[in-house]
């Protein structure tokens, strides 16, 4: 309750940020009066601030109580008033029990949890279909990048680099493309979720906007329109990682845009109350990286440095991936970059895919697309790189690459367009060619599946992949269509259905998933009756697409689906039925074959064909001529047969197999069989005489009679049988029938009857049997049987016989039993009594319907539901008894109408459930002590009111307003319960009454029952009441607020108690020792018991509220104040600066605040407005001009402003201020001035010369200083090297950065490119947008002879590219950035590059070598000789390409080129029609010949010529080669047409023969077309069109079909044998392969034992990438030990045509030789040697003359090595002193040894080196004394004996320290492991090579034995099968009789057509 007596001290003096709040305010306190409602800014306030408002605002009376409540009803306080929340609804209340009176409005905000975006990613990826999702979320950027890149007139580079290398920062993924970039609008519209492309705005300006435009339909609709819903790329950024940088620079804009995105941030703001959905775009220069500060983003530097000088770009970058992801890019990297090309297949390799089998490119000009993948991991591991495009095993590769044929439609559907492929992957051999997904687990081959039905190919995989404008819908598949589907009318075997792949591609016309995983609706509008299907053929729609399917599907298993295949190799025989005796031996024997795909086993039925007679009968065994060792593939043998019936024929037959009827059933072969074994026995006639037949699974009652049974035999033409017929001549044996009666029982069968009948004159004859009592199953058994030998098989055939089931069944019920009935029962609780039925011969028996069961028990109530029968059980179901407990009772149950009707059963009953809860008391209400427990007894009864005691028996008390408790009565049925203390609060002392409930919480049936308790006060203490004993009137409330002077003391306070009437307590020792203080511990009982309390220390700051306690009884009473402290007086001045540093120059800002405090550092505010002119201030250096002093009415302090130091060094400066006898000092810390000028620390030196591509190996050091000349680190200054002139381009180490810490930058040039000339180099700053610069660097750059900048093409570009025919000599010379052709290349890098199209359409390009040089060609370029023009006209285009290295590709110009025809050598027609079949009928179709058909004059290539040439085209009619036949006559009754040829074509709309034309039937002709009347050289070929003629049209159209399908069956057997020969071959060709891998791995395994490097045959490939680590490590310690080295850089070495510098071109191992060498040829050290006289010269030219330069072209290369002096003619003349030796021959050159030998015997000459002086001396005189002269010796002591004999003196003494000096070489190990190296990496690359080879023979091997192939070998058996048969027919047509047609009425009768010559098999 609130009013003016409650109004504390404001805290308005503490220091706090201002926050924004409002709170809106609802007047409540008046019933049936409108609520108010006002917005009350409260910024700042506190809880008194806020009450003085609200009385302002509602006009309250200071005495007014009033109260204010939240919504939910809490009353605001000091403490809920600081938690209060911006725009929170309260209301005034008079008090806060008041009910609400009227309606008020709450605003809320409602802001998504970034879970939506975080977390979002997780589950839509979860549903992948058992994948891993990942590279699915990882096309979801490519997805953007696509997008982005659309518009891109160049190459779309799209490359996506893992970063798992922990040295340049933590884990990340990056996605980075070259495409338009984004905006800072865009990458803000990029942020927002679910911001499709249709709802963004890419502009901050309305008139800038850009609606969606739906792109031009495009074929596979590539239109790169995939970034489409605003979701997925936040989802897989999230999916993958916990924070994302997307760093953009738009095209055109000269800033690049960063935004950061973390999960950890979003949890932050939401931690701090702030506004989640909001963050900070970065925009920044290209290149600049100084803003990334964490050390776990330091590779970002890399990758920012990489913006200069792009146009435009993005990059995503993926931090804090998550491990498992890291996992598996890492381990299953060829699997997901796999998934990644399955899904941008065609956007990679263009509309037909990736056909890697043909050379041609296709027709779109579709910008080309590089998708580059790198994963990078920490060393020694190497980075990982690929481009998607080199993925050779994705689905739609090996789909494409495997299809033998294609079958294209469309679908329209509701405006909506999708275009459609199928292809047909054939059988081959002995295997299915469907490709098996590389990422799917692998099982086994089901091999019992005989049928094959999809199990071989398909198997159960949909056909369709489906795409969506362009890309893969991966959770999609399209099963089939119903145009496209197997059923049984189906003339095609089900397995050719099984064979068919197909794509689906759509545009966004049909909606796809946010995660694009799945179609929304594809399948189901496909299915619709109105999509319209139609076939597309070059474009052209045509309609039936079922029948086009169907004919399509036809063609393509007749012509793909390929093979006989010998299997079950038995042995080798001789065969003596061959008359040949060369050919009886040997021939293999075989148990079955496989023809056409179908098997033929020994015990076959087989039927021949073409064979005098007809042969039936088994298959024996095949016979195949030659050795064999196992199962064989042939095209033909021998299969022999044994005749059947055995009965009649005991013989076998040979014959060929082709001579089996691959058409004959085993119905008709078993037809003709049992026609000849008609007459034996075949059937028993079974007849029940007495008219009680038993029929077939008959069921019986026990006892039933069987019989009387009369049999007849009877044979197929149902002639009756008394014995066997007759096989040749004698008389049959006589038959009889044998009766067996077999019981089936678990143990066994058991036979209980058994007789036989013979024939008499009432034929075969049973008697009635009455014995069958036992239930079962039975068999009857009726066999005919031989009399003499009971025999049931006669010539190998089992005799006629008979069986007849059946079952004997239990009879009629006549008595029951009890069953076992659930002990002990319970009162109420249902049971169950089941009762067995049995029939007379005691078998279970099913009881009589409506059958009502009667129960009796003394003592109980018995009740029952129902009675379930089951069989031969009845049950009576919930069966309840009601009555006391006891032990036992006899229960009767009788079945009305049984014979045997009563039984009884022994049951005991035990209490039942609970149903009752009883508690014993006689009070109501209960008495009860506030304070004190309560105490009650209960009982559980059950419903006929016994104590019942159950499991979780839980009786539950709860009092009004106090705990429950509870007790368990599971085990005795009773129980005490006992309540907690009973506390109420108590109005004056009044008794209250409060309701009791007892229930059983787990028994819900159990009714609660209620008491009443009244509660009577206690007499302990309620409450405590605070007064001063000082002034009585002060008396304390609770929570009350008090004002008194720091640091003074609060005393005499006293307290009182009262209990829960009001009475007053006395206090005692015990109540005394009970009361505690919160202020102090020292606590004297002897005052408390005198009612005392100890004295307050008031805190002595004015900001420290104290709260203060009184407590009794651990503080369940209490009562507290608070104490707020104000200012003493004034004690000194205070100086508050606003900030402790300042820089040089520039003025402190803020204001310094004065104030007087009191002793202990409050302030007092007692400082006056005129207290300023006592005030001033004293420093060193200090600009007092600008300083003022100003009074500050509403805080009472002094402001000080325009404090300034202007002189001096950077430090700490003290700032003294005084105001009369007040002084006050503070420190500030003066840094330096304004960043003014940038100072060259260190630089190269001043004759700057680089040459071209090459960098500057000295740093520059640059230092920013302030003007006066302090230096600066002030890092906003940003350094950047700046070159001019503008052709110059220079790239450093960074392209800018800010200064460090110390005010310096460093930059390291590594490379300079541009032009030859001088240039400058400027580094240069901002600050302020003030320019900074430093003194510019002069530099020279020199070209570079080793840099190819372009390639020149010559050729004769007059010359006609004629199709098929040879390009002109192109030659191609590599120009060098000097202008000299470069002959360094490797021919193999120089390419020429040939496609069809223009400049975009190099896809499928076809590329060239080039040709070795002639004699009289130039060796300076490279020639590409003798290459073929394609055979197609059209436009093509030529590009020579050179490879740099493995990154840079040098190109040419591209040459576009016309191919035209080449010269006409034929007429051909532009779409071949097939061979027509015509007859003599008189409807036009079928006498049409010829229908719409143009011809054109055409070259060898089929290219269409001529069109310059007119003439005349004659038709005529010709017989086939050798034979001579009447020829048809075409309409008008003539032989022949002409018509006229214009600009080299003719089109023939109808050429038909005439009705009833002559002409023999069935016979073939050939219709010619020959050109006439044209002006060439040569006679064209004219064109020649099979027809087949005949006399009906039946078999016109039917012949034509036998005609085509022969055709294509042919082709198909074709293409199955070559396929064959092929696998043959190349199972050779990699045997070989891999034989010759295996010698070379042997071969340099030795040579690597003989440098002692031994390796085990079994070494794998990691072994070896161990081993070269190790090696290479040695290598590098090797390197970086200190050694010799020659000290002067060569900057000239690079160039062309330069050897080096002298100290550079050779190295000494001897320390004391090296340096009496190098002071010998000092003064030659730094001369460079050049190869040509014209390369000194340069050198010269360029550096003015200070260079001295030598070139080899002018040396005088002297005569051989001469050997010592002191040898002539290899015999020494004396025996040396001092181990002399040619001081040349202890250099050793590193390169170019013979160039380097020239040098130094120009150099240094015949110059010695011996040993010591004394032996240099005695050595010179021993030679001179055999006159011979003596060259300059040289001692290892360092003195030198001149030609002339002249030593000593400094001239012919060598310094201890020679500042330039030979080098010293690596250790003999550097060059013994750098040659196991260089063998091991070869060994390691044939090692490589061998296990590919073994691999592919080993997958290859695998692939011929596989059970597709051997299903492609049993098709090309079928499809021989099948040719033959119809090659069969073919022949049968064409034998029959000619009919005569009326024109041939003057021919001889009875002629018959001759037979077409059969092809062997």
């Amino acid at each position: 309750m609130l009013n003016s007596g409650g109004q504390r001290l404001s805290a308005s003096f503490q220091w706090e940020e201002r926050v924004d709040k409002r709170v809106c305010v609802y007047d409540c306190r008046f019933e049936n009066k409108e609520a108010v409602c006002k917005m009350l800014d409260i910024s700042g306030f506190d809880f008194n601030d806020f009450v003085n408002a609200l009385q302002q605002e509602f006009a309250i009376d200071r005495q007014e109580p009033f109260v204010l409540v939240t919504t939910d009803r809490t009353v605001l306080d000091f403490d809920k008033f600081e938690e209060l929340q911006d725009e929170s609804t309260l209301h005034l209340l008079q008090n806060e029990d008041q009910a609400p009176s009227v309606a008020t409005k709450e605003r809320i905000k409602f802001t998504p949890h970034y879970d939506t975006m975080v977390k979002s990613g997780q589950y839509e990826y979860y549903a992948s279909q058992g994948q891993n999702p990942l590279p699915y979320t990882l096309a979801e950027l490519i997805d953007n990048s696509l997008s982005a890149t659309a518009k891109n007139t160049g190459m779309r580079t799209i490359e996506m680099r893992m970063i798992f290398d922990e040295t340049i920062g933590k884990p990340a993924v990056i996605v980075l493309d070259n495409g338009c970039g984004m905006t800072s609008a865009q990458l803000k519209n990029w942020a927002v979720f679910r911001l499709s492309k249709f709802n963004r705005e890419n502009s901050k300006f309305a008139s800038e906007q850009e609606g969606y435009v739906r792109p031009d339909p495009v074929p596979r609709s590539l239109n790169s329109d995939i970034s489409y819903f605003g979701v997925g790329g936040k989802q897989a950024i999230f999916y993958v990682g916990h924070s994302v940088r997307m760093i953009s620079k738009p095209a055109g804009s000269p800033n690049v845009h960063e935004l950061i995105l973390s999960e950890e941030e979003f949890k932050r703001k939401e931690r701090n109350k702030e506004e989640v959905y909001n963050g900070i775009i970065t925009n920044r220069m290209p290149g600049n990286s100084s803003h990334v500060k964490n050390d776990d983003e330091r590779f970002l530097h890399a990758l920012i440095a990489e913006e200069s000088g792009k146009e435009s770009f993005t990059a995503v970058v993926i931090t804090e991936i998550r491990p498992d992801h890291i996992t598996f890019l890492k381990k299953d990297f060829k699997v997901w970059t796999r998934q990644l090309a399955h899904i941008y297949h065609y956007y990679i390799h263009g509309v037909n895919g990736n056909d890697m089998s043909s050379s041609s490119t296709n027709s779109d000009d579709l910008p080309k697309i590089e998708i580059q993948i790198t994963l990078r991991e920490k060393l020694p591991r190497c980075p990982r790189v690929i481009n998607i495009r080199e993925v050779e095993d994705d689905m739609q590769t090996l789909y494409i690459n495997t299809a033998a044929d294609t079958f294209e439609f469309k679908a329209e559907q509701d405006g909506g367009t999708v275009e459609g492929t199928i292809r047909y992957h054939p059988f081959l051999y002995y295997k299915e060619t469907y490709p098996k997904d590389p990422s799917a687990v692998q099982g086994f081959d089901d091999d019992d599946n005989e049928s094959g039905a999809l199990s071989r190919a398909r198997e159960r995989r949909p056909i369709f992949e489906c795409f969506w404008n362009g890309r893969l819908i991966p959770n999609t598949k399209v099963s089939e269509f119903s145009w496209c589907t197997w059923n049984k009318d189906s003339k095609l075997p089900e397995e050719c259905y099984s064979r068919l792949s197909g794509v689906l591609f759509t545009d966004d016309r049909f909606q796809v998933s946010n995660n694009k995983l799945t179609f929304m609706d594809l399948e189901q509008r496909l299915k619709q009756k109105e999509t319209m299907f139609t076939r597309v053929v070059n474009g052209q729609k045509q309609r039936g697409i079922e029948k086009e399917f169907k004919q399509w599907l036809q063609s393509c298993h007749d012509k793909w689906d390929k093979q006989i295949q010998f299997l079950g190799y038995k042995g080798t025989i001789t065969r003596t039925d061959v008359s040949t005796k060369k050919m009886q031996h040997p021939w293999g024997t075989f148990s079955s074959i496989e023809w056409d795909g179908k098997i033929y086993r020994a015990g076959q039925l087989v039927k021949s064909v073409k064979t005098l007679p007809i042969v039936y009968g088994t298959v024996v065994q095949f016979l195949l001529f030659g050795s064999y060792k196992g199962d064989v593939f042939a095209t033909g043998g021998e299969v022999e047969v044994a005749l059947e019936p055995r009965a009649f024929y005991d013989k076998t037959k040979t014959m060929l197999i082709s001579k089996i009827d691959q058409s004959a059933t085993d119905e008709v072969i078993k037809k003709h069989i049992d026609s000849d074994a008609a007459r034996l026995p075949d059937q028993l006639k079974v007849d029940w005489p007495e008219g009680i037949p038993w029929p077939q699974n008959a069921v019986r009652p026990a006892g039933s009679p069987l019989g009387p049974i009369k049999i007849e035999i009877l044979n197929k033409k149902e002639r009756s049988l008394s014995m066997m017929p007759s096989v040749g001549q004698g008389t049959g044996r006589k038959l009889a029938i044998q009766l067996n009666v077999v019981r089936h029982g678990v143990k066994g069968d058991q036979v209980v009857l058994s007789f036989v009948a013979q024939h008499s004159k009432w034929g075969f004859w049973f008697k009635k049997f009455e014995n069958l009592t036992d239930l079962g199953k039975y068999t009857l058994s009726l066999n005919t049987v031989i009399s003499e030998s009971n025999a049931t098989v006669f010539g190998g055939r089992p005799l006629p016989s008979y069986k007849l089931n059946f079952t004997i069944k239990e009879g009629d019920a006549e008595r029951f039993l009890t069953g076992p009935v659930s002990s002990p029962l319970f009162v109420g609780v249902p049971f169950d009594i089941p009762l067995l039925v049995k029939d007379g011969y005691d078998h279970p028996a099913v009881p009589p319907p409506d059958l009502k069961p009667l129960l009796k028990c003394s003592g109980l109530d018995l009740s029952y539901e129902k009675v379930d029968s089951s069989g031969t059980t009845l049950t009576i179901r919930s069966v309840k008894a009601r009555g006391k407990q006891a032990k036992s009772y006899n229960l009767k149950v009788t079945l009305p109408g049984m014979k045997k009707d009563t039984q009884s059963i022994e049951i005991i009953l035990l209490p039942g459930k609970p149903h009752s809860l009883h508690v014993l008391t006689e009070d109501n209400p209960i008495p009860a002590t506030n304070g004190d427990p309560v105490r009650f007894n209960v009982e559980v009864h059950d419903e006929a009111g016994n104590i019942t005691a159950n499991p979780k028996q839980i009786v539950r008390c709860q009092a009004q307003g106090h705990p429950q408790v509870t007790i368990d009565c599971s085990s005795t049925g009773a129980g005490h319960l006992v309540t907690k203390p009973i506390n109420v609060k108590l109005i004056k002392g009044e008794p209250q009454k409060l309701n009791v409930q007892f229930d059983m919480p787990s028994q819900k049936n159990v009714a609660s029952v209620m008491r009443e308790l009244k509660v009577f006060p206690s007499t302990r203490v309620s409450w405590i009441e605070l007064c001063s004993q000082d002034d009585e009137n002060l008396v304390l409330k609770n929570e009350e607020k008090i004002d008194w002077p720091a640091g003074a003391l609060l005393e005499n306070l006293s307290y009182q108690l009262y209990d829960e009437a009001g009475r007053g307590v006395p206090i005692t020792a015990e109540i005394a020792s009970k009361i505690k203080v919160n202020w102090t511990a020292e606590v004297y009982v002897e005052d408390l018991i005198q009612g005392k309390l100890p004295d307050i220390q008031v805190p002595t700051q004015v900001q420290e509220e104290r709260y203060y306690q009184v407590s009794y009884q651990d503080q369940s009473v209490s009562i507290s104040f608070t104490i707020a402290p104000h200012p003493d007086e004034p004690a000194q001045l205070k100086a508050i600066l606003p900030q402790n540093s300042v820089k040089l120059g520039e003025t402190l800002p803020g204001s310094i605040i004065l104030d007087l405090v009191d002793q202990y550092d409050n302030i007092t505010k007692t400082l006056t407005s005129t207290c300023v002119k006592h005030m001033c201030v004293e420093a060193e250096g200090l600009d007092k001009s600008a300083i003022t002093f100003m009074w500050q009415e509403r805080g009472g302090s002094v402001l000080v402003t325009g404090v300034r130091f202007q002189s001096g060094t950077p430090g700490s400066r003290e700032l003294c201020f005084t105001y009369k006898s007040y002084m006050a000092r503070v420190i500030v810390k003066v840094s330096p001035g304004v960043p003014a000028q940038l100072k060259l620390l260190s630089e190269p030196e001043k004759s700057l010369q680089v040459v071209n591509d090459h960098g500057i190996a000295t740093p520059f050091l640059i230092q920013l200083c302030d003007e006066w000349g302090n230096p600066s680190p002030d890092q906003r200054v940003v350094v950047e090297l700046k070159s001019s002139p503008p052709p110059i381009k220079v790239k450093t180490s960074v392209a800018s950065q800010p200064v460090s810490t110390e005010g310096k930058a460093s930059f390291t040039v590594t490379s300079v490119s541009g032009p030859k000339g001088y240039y400058q180099l400027v580094f240069q700053g901002v600050f302020n947008k003030k320019r900074i610069s430093s003194p510019p660097v002069n530099l020279t750059v020199i070209p570079n002879p080793n840099k190819p900048v372009r390639l020149s093409v010559e050729y004769d570009t007059k010359a006609k590219f004629s199709a098929g025919g040879k390009f002109p000599v192109f030659s191609v010379t590599v120009v060098s950035d000097e202008g000299s052709p470069m002959t360094t290349f490797n021919p193999a890098d120089v390419t020429m590059v040939l496609w069809r199209g223009g400049p975009a359409g190099r896809d499928n390009a076809t590329v060239l070598r080039c040709s070795r040089p002639l004699e009289n060609e130039k060796n300076d370029c490279f020639h590409f000789r003798d290459k073929e023009i394609p055979q197609q006209v059209g436009k093509y285009t030529i590009e020579f390409s050179l490879d740099v290295d493995k990154t840079q590709v040098l190109s040419s110009n591209q040459i576009p080129i016309n191919v035209e025809a080449n010269q006409p050598v034929k007429l051909g027609a532009d779409s071949p029609p097939p061979a027509p079949f015509v007859s003599y009928n008189e409807a036009i179709a079928g006498r049409t010949l010829v229908e719409n058909m143009t011809l054109s004059i055409m070259d060898s290539y089929g290219n269409p010529t001529g069109q310059d040439l007119d003439g005349k085209v004659k038709v005529s009619i010709k017989n086939l080669s050798g034979e001579n036949k009447p020829l048809p006559l075409f309409e008008g009754k003539t032989s022949g047409f002409q018509f006229s040829l214009k600009e080299g074509k003719v089109h023939i709309t109808r050429l038909a023969v005439m009705e009833k034309s002559p002409g023999e039937d069935g016979s073939s002709y050939i219709l010619v077309f020959k050109p006439e009347g044209l002006m060439l050289s040569t006679q064209l070929a004219p064109f020649e069109l099979l027809f087949h003629f005949y006399n009906d049209v039946e078999n016109q159209q039917k012949m034509s079909v036998l005609t085509r399908k022969k055709d294509e069956l042919t082709a198909a057997v074709t293409a199955y044998k070559n396929m064959f020969y092929t696998y043959t071959t190349l199972l050779k060709m990699l045997t070989t392969k891999h034989l010759d891998a295996s010698n070379k791995e042997l071969i340099q395994r030795n040579k690597l034992s003989e440098k002692s490097v031994h390796l085990d045959p079994s070494v794998s490939m990691p072994d070896v990438d161990r081993l070269l680590a190790e090696m290479t490590t040695k290598v590098d310690r090797i390197q970086k030990m200190p050694r010799r080295a020659f000290s002067i850089v060569d900057s000239y070495r690079q160039q062309q045509d330069v050897l080096g510098m002298v100290g550079h071109l050779a190295f000494v191992q001897d320390d004391t030789a090296a340096r009496v060498i190098s002071w010998h040829i000092y003064g030659d050290m730094d001369c460079v040697i050049t190869r040509t006289t014209d390369a000194a010269k340069r050198i010269y030219d360029s550096t003015n003359g200070r260079q001295q330069v030598m070139p080899l072209d002018t040396v005088y290369k002297g005569p051989c090595d001469r050997p010592l002096p002191h040898i002539r003619n290899g015999h020494k003349l004396f025996e040396p002193p001092g181990n002399p030796v040619f001081a040349r021959q202890l250099l050793i050159y590193p390169q170019d040894s013979e160039g380097c030998n020239t040098v130094f015997k120009s150099i240094l000459g015949d110059t010695i080196l011996i040993d010591d002086l004394d032996s240099g001396n005695s050595y010179r005189k021993a030679v001179v004394q055999n006159n011979i002269q003596c060259p300059t010796i040289l001692t290892r002591q360092g003195d030198r004996i001149s030609a002339r004999g002249k030593f000593g003196g400094a001239n012919n003494k060598a310094p201890s320290t020679v500042k330039l000096v030979f080098g010293a070489p690596y250790p003999e190990q550097y060059n013994t492991l750098q040659e196991q190296i260089g063998l091991l990496v070869e060994y390691r690359l044939i090692l490589e090579k061998r296990d590919v080879a073994e691999r592919e023979r080993s997958d290859y091997l695998q692939q011929i034995k596989s059970p597709e192939m051997l299903k492609q070998q049993q098709d090309m058996e079928e499809k021989e099968k099948l040719l033959e048969e119809i090659e069969r027919l073919c022949e049968s047509s064409q034998m029959r009789p000619l009919k005569r047609g009326p024109d041939s009425a003057g021919e001889p009768s009875g002629v018959i057509a001759k037979r077409t010559k059969q092809r062997s098999i």
